[in-house]
């Protein structure tokens, strides 16, 4: 190391007095003096300061018997006590028995480019050093991997107020880079030392536990224990190594050796998942992070439980509080029985904490614990109580009819009383309550202007959510979400999610969806298949994202130009074949063509790429997932049983009150016009604010384009869109029928969106249109979206195709002609006699 000769650059330890005795008998005052000299003073109290990073320099019999010390049993408890090791080279550290401490000499550690550590750890614990010398905290930061087998080839420390992510962090740019060098060895090969913010006083700063791996028994070529800190490494000559390579260890204090020194290796076996489950959850304890019961797989013979994960709970993106940290380990079911490690990544992309007591945190197992049955590890979880985690049971197949029907029964018998076209169902298996579905009257109504695309919202999965909480959304005519149903499942299974989807497809008058946004599961999928045939599933994107964390992590961290080509292949192919090629080229050019995870992701290629998803109608849904919540802050992963109602009912009314502000604004306020297109007034005339904003830009952007007619088939012409000016990289290509006057586009917004693109109206310019037929501004879209689509039908057309909307637009109607009628006894003659008015009027037709 820099500076390692000099006779400043010491790391001390402080003996007593009658331990200075033993040696001065041992060797004599001539003899350790001549070994000591520079290496050693003495104190006025008889104390003598040692410098045992170089104690390697001492003649042959004062270095042998000073190790001897050191590791021999009957010193340890008084060494342990009477000595602290820090590394802390640059001066004389003081430890005195009552534990306070004296610094003499200034502090000059400093790392430099080119030091060399046997491992990341060690370069954490000096860069830990340093700061605390320093006076500041360390974080650990990004990591990078190999492209050909994914191990960590590079490390970042950083100090604690990088980034900007709290309110504590100034983005301070100090850190230290560490690569692994074909030796194996790591080297420190980026440094940047200044700081952005005010630093503590020196040593001020205690530096966080870091956990150690079990260290290995002391090498002959190293001249003193590894409890004494710091060590240097010799050539064959005996002489300290040239290159200043140092082996950072910490002292082994009582508290260390409780802490087990077995991690998780691929190959370890248990004799159950629950056993697995505790060590990894010690193990996790002592590391500094928090641990979940991550994804379950079953045998396709018999449904019993063949492999686990256990991931870190900041796994996936579904909480601002998760990073997509990819550590986690598997297990797998032998055919003895037995539990066996098959995939293991320590590695975290995040902070980790001080390491907490696991003997404290870990409960007993339930009794009759079962790997196959329901009191097994998919329904323990961990819940924060009292500032530590336990694991605490979630039984969801039994509490769903034990805890909450008896409330929710309460509740529907209330709301039916008040809501005639109230609908709820409940699944009964083996004479137990299972899964509950229920929606609303106004739900069921505004599926029959809203349900031709839906999400089916499962975000309890991806959390500790204690309550088994489906929504299915759809959007309204002002682009906000509305509730469908909702529902409480009991087991994540084909099964029950098929009833879920046949329970609300019966309550909608068997009115099934153009499309649905949906979890990626194969039990979601199937079911879906089944219930909605010829439904668009389009899986949801945090899921995908999450995925690509877990499976792409590496390539997507460490290699700038593969996450510009993947993210370019799936965001910016225009055709099938286009995303075809620039998929094998991306998995020949990074050898990915065995990538288990990118071969399930092309074969399912249509429910998640852009090209796919963009020719099918899904009201504008937001490809990269920022819908907002129907729920938002209301229900949550721990919303109490005797509260859930009571919220649910909050967000339903704050929802409709926001619809019903939104009804009143379209019907009373108007936008200015930005043209004098009569297209514009059209669109004004019918859209709600919301839609016509948008629609208003599209016509407006289109005076920014050019279009040149490049191909003509009989009645249709073809055009080709483009950017004028500088921008002329984006080109479409636009359809257009003369005699009924359809349009379509290449970028195919219409199809997925429901509302005319730019290049379109271009086209409509260019053919001088001044009115956009009635099929180009959707029913759904507009201020009278109340009706449903019964408006965009022909009378001619078949009633009974309809009736179950006709009935629904009606029932809504009435109700609230009810509603308004009962205000009075003068309403409600004025009411009577109008209805009965109409009712004869009806009679008359035929």
């Amino acid at each position: 190391m820099h500076g390692i000769s000099s006779p400043r650059n010491i790391s001390t330890v402080s003996i007593s007095a009658s331990t200075t005795s033993f040696f001065l008998s041992l060797f004599g005052h001539k003899t350790l003096n001549s070994s000591v000299g520079r290496y050693a003073k003495r104190t006025t109290n008889q104390e003598c300061i040692w410098n045992t990073h170089l104690v390697s320099w001492f003649i042959p019999e004062v270095k042998h018997a000073i190790c001897l010390f050191f590791d021999s049993d009957m010193n340890r408890e008084e060494f342990g006590n009477i000595m602290t090791v820090r590394a802390k080279p640059t001066g004389t550290l003081l430890v005195k028995n009552n534990g306070h401490r004296e610094d003499e000499g200034e502090s000059k550690l400093e790392p430099q480019v080119g030091l060399e550590f046997d491992s990341a750890e060690d370069a954490q614990e000096f860069y830990n050093l340093y700061a605390t010398q320093a006076g500041f905290r360390i974080r650990i930061g990004q990591l990078y991997r190999s492209r050909v087998d994914g191990t960590v080839i590079s490390r970042r420390f950083v100090c604690s107020k990088e980034g900007f992510q709290t309110n504590s962090r100034t983005g301070c740019p100090a850190f230290i880079r560490v690569q692994k060098s074909d030796s194996g060895k790591w080297v420190l090969a980026n440094i940047k030392v200044e700081h952005n913010h005010e630093l503590g006083l020196p040593g001020e700063i205690r530096p966080p536990h870091i956990q150690r791996k079990a260290l290995p028994a002391p090498r002959s070529s190293v001249a003193v224990s590894t409890r004494t800190g710091i060590r240097s490494l010799e050539e064959e000559d005996g002489r300290p190594s040239p290159s200043g390579a140092i082996d950072v260890k910490r002292l082994k204090t009582e508290e260390a050796e409780e802490i087990p020194k077995v991690e998780p290796c691929k190959g370890l076996e248990f004799g159950s998942a629950n056993e697995a489950y505790k060590f990894y959850f010690a193990y996790a304890a002592n590391f500094g992070f928090k641990v979940r019961i991550g994804q379950l797989f079953r045998s396709k013979h018999d449904g019993s439980i063949t492999s686990r994960r256990f991931v870190c709970s900041k796994e996936g993106h579904q909480h601002p509080s998760r990073v997509g940290c990819g550590a986690f380990m598997r297990i797998q079911r032998q055919d003895t029985g037995r539990w066996v490690v098959d995939r293991l990544q320590k590695e975290h992309n995040h902070d980790l904490d001080s390491p907490m007591d696991a003997s404290r945190l870990i409960p007993a197992p339930p009794k009759g614990f079962k790997d196959e049955v329901s009191s097994g590890l998919e329904n323990l979880d961990l819940v924060e109580t009292n500032g530590g985690f336990n694991l605490v049971k979630i039984v969801r197949q039994s509490n769903v009819g034990s805890d909450w029907y008896p409330v929710l029964q309460e509740y529907f018998q209330s709301r039916q009383a008040e809501d005639t076209g109230f609908f709820n169902a409940v699944q009964v298996d083996d004479g137990k309550c299972m899964s509950i579905f229920w929606a609303d009257g106004r739900s069921r109504f505004s599926c029959a202007q809203f349900g031709d695309a839906i999400v089916f919202d499962t975000s309890y999965r991806s959390s500790s959510y204690l309550v088994p909480f489906a929504s299915f959304i759809g959007i309204n005519h002002h682009r906000q979400p509305v509730l469908l149903g909702c529902a409480l499942i009991a087991e994540e299974s084909e099964e029950s999610f098929t009833w879920v989807f046949q329970t609300w497809l019966r309550a909608m008058s068997g009115r099934r969806p153009l499309s649905i946004v949906a979890d990626q599961d194969k039990a979601i999928q199937q079911s879906i298949a089944q219930v909605f045939p010829g439904t668009h599933h389009r899986f949801s994107t945090w899921q995908i994202k999450a995925k690509e964390q877990q499976y792409l992590g590496a390539f997507l961290s460490m290699d700038a130009g593969f996450k510009y080509e993947y993210e370019a292949c799936i965001c910016q192919s225009q055709t099938p074949n286009e995303f075809d090629s620039a998929w094998n080229v991306l998995l020949n050019k990074y050898d990915l063509n065995e990538n288990a995870w990118l071969k399930e992701m092309y074969r399912t290629r249509k429910s998640w790429v852009p090209l796919y998803i963009r020719s099918t109608f899904f009201a504008g849904i937001p490809i990269d997932g920022s819908m907002k919540s129907f729920f938002g802050t209301f229900l949550n992963s721990h919303t109490p049983l005797n509260e859930f109602v009571l919220r649910y009912e909050k967000a339903v009314e704050q929802r409709r009150e926001e619809e019903r502000k939104e009804d009143f604004n379209s019907f009373n306020l108007q936008v200015v016009l930005h043209t004098k297109d009569p297209i514009e007034d059209q669109g004004r005339r019918l859209y709600t604010i919301t839609m016509f904003k948008t629609f208003q830009k599209e016509l407006v952007d289109c005076y920014g384009y050019v279009g040149i007619k490049i191909n003509v088939e009989g009645v249709i012409s073809r055009y080709l869109v483009q950017k004028c000016g500088n921008g002329g990289d984006e080109r479409n290509t636009v359809a257009f029928n003369t005699s009924n006057q359809n349009v379509s586009c290449s970028c195919k917004m219409f199809e997925f969106e429901g509302v005319l693109c730019r290049h379109a109206l271009k086209v409509f310019q260019i053919m001088n249109k001044t009115e956009l037929p009635s099929r180009y501004i959707l029913h759904r879209w507009t201020k009278s979206a109340k009706y449903g689509i019964l408006r965009d039908v022909d009378s001619g057309g078949g009633s009974q195709d309809f009736r179950a909307l006709m009935l629904w637009t009606l029932r809504e109607e009435a109700r609230n002609y009810i509603e308004a009628g009962a205000a009075s006894i003068e309403r409600y003659k004025l009411a009577f006699e109008i209805m009965q008015e109409g009712r004869r009027n009806l009679c008359w037709q035929n």
